[in-house]
């Protein structure tokens, strides 16, 4: 993780993480890492006053946000964060915890995790050195722009944030990073994953062929034709697209009803196929590409998404994959993952805590995060290898 540029700067201040319920587990794990990493750095320096802090042995922050049985909450700091570079992380789409109101059972919605977000950043009192939120999946993302007279929650709850005294704020695969224009003067940094998805595919497809006759990169939509041309540049491949024609006149479950499909694209017959996404919400459009692709004779369907909410639960994808028409899905663990998911054949979890842990350790240097966010070479380099040995 370290790097001789990064361990011969000065750290911006001590580093403090300060996860939420909803991300907990992964900030253990990045916690985990920085720990091991700056033990292992045996800095010469490290008794400067500037260095004070540097090496400890955790850098989690114990902090809890309780609610009272009318569903009031408030966020309670249990140490001192004075002086600190804090890192407060949140999972807004975590269904899996609860609280109590007026004797019922609620599950916390984006709005209860952003509303603790808040909280937290309050209980800060002014008292941080400087104030970073790491939010993997953007809170409102999909609400980014205006089209009728309706609500820009995005843009409101990053201008929200930066008006509270966030510095930074770091997000994964945006759905449209422009959302960042809400606010032109303060640090918004998009992290995008091509690398550990590509990492992961080669790690669990054995014997794939990476070139034309063999693979293709296939978007399911047009919204996510920028991540699906740089897999097929970087990976030497063919790329096809599904272009979806809508009926404006039908809206079902708050969404514009698809009356076809189009394929734009060369043949697919015998190749195997690498869907790239931002997100699986009810996995529906997802599979709907499958089956598609499917009756054009693929050999193969690898799913790869950032974000796997999965709101209307596995079954669909569980007879898919019994039907043979997919054969493996991967998103990380950027967002809740549970157990039930862990546990499918299909399913390949990509790990995301030591991209996380560097990010935040680059960036408590106030290093640039460029080399980070250009993963080209790194990606090349493992294509290399992979071709080598198969």
């Amino acid at each position: 993780m370290a790097t001789k540029s990064n361990i011969e700067t000065i750290p911006v201040a001590p580093l403090k993480i300060l996860p939420l319920d909803g991300l907990r587990p992964l900030a253990e794990k990045v916690n985990t890492l920085i720990v091991k990493a700056r033990h292992d750095q045996a800095l010469e320096y490290r008794d400067l006053t500037a260095f004070l802090g540097y090496e400890a042995d955790t850098y989690l922050v114990d902090a809890e946000c309780p609610r009272s049985d009318s569903g009031e909450a408030k966020g309670i700091i249990k140490e001192s964060i004075h002086g600190t570079d804090l890192y407060i992380l949140a999972d807004v789409t975590n269904h899996s915890i609860n609280y109590n109101l007026a004797g019922r059972n609620n599950r916390m919605s984006p709005d209860d995790h952003f509303q603790n977000l808040k909280r937290l950043i309050d209980a800060c009192n002014g008292k941080a050195h400087r104030i970073n939120v790491i939010i993997p999946f953007l809170y409102e993302g999909r609400q980014h722009k205006r089209t009728y007279l309706e609500s820009l929650d995005c843009a409101t709850a990053l201008q929200e944030l930066v008006k509270m005294g966030v510095k930074n704020i770091i997000t994964f695969d945006a759905l449209d990073s422009r959302v960042q224009n809400a606010i032109p003067i303060d640090g918004f940094d998009n992290f995008y994953t091509s690398y550990q998805f590509i990492q992961a595919l080669l790690a669990t497809e054995m014997g794939l062929k990476l070139d034309n006759e063999h693979l293709m990169i296939i978007s399911p939509n047009e919204s996510v034709m920028p991540k699906a041309v740089f897999y097929t540049n970087i990976l030497g491949v063919d790329l096809g697209m599904f272009y979806k024609r809508h009926d404006y006149s039908v809206i079902l479950n708050g969404r514009n009803h698809s009356s076809a499909y189009e394929f734009l694209g060369p043949d697919v017959e015998r190749k195997a196929v690498l869907i790239v996404t931002d997100m699986i919400f009810t996995g529906q459009s997802i599979l709907e590409t499958a089956l598609e692709l499917k009756e054009r004779k693929v050999s193969k369907i690898f799913i790869a998404a950032t974000f796997g909410l999965f709101a209307k639960g596995y079954a669909e994808f569980d007879r898919y994959y019994e039907r043979g028409i997919i054969d493996r899905v991967f998103t990380t663990n950027l967002t809740y993952c549970p157990p039930e998911l862990l546990e499918k054949k299909y399913y390949t979890n990509v790990d995301l805590s030591r991209y996380l842990a560097l990010i935040i350790h680059t960036i408590n240097h106030d290093q640039s995060v460029d080399g980070i966010l250009n993963s080209t070479t790194r990606i090349q380099d493992i294509v290399a290898e992979y071709k080598k040995n198969n």
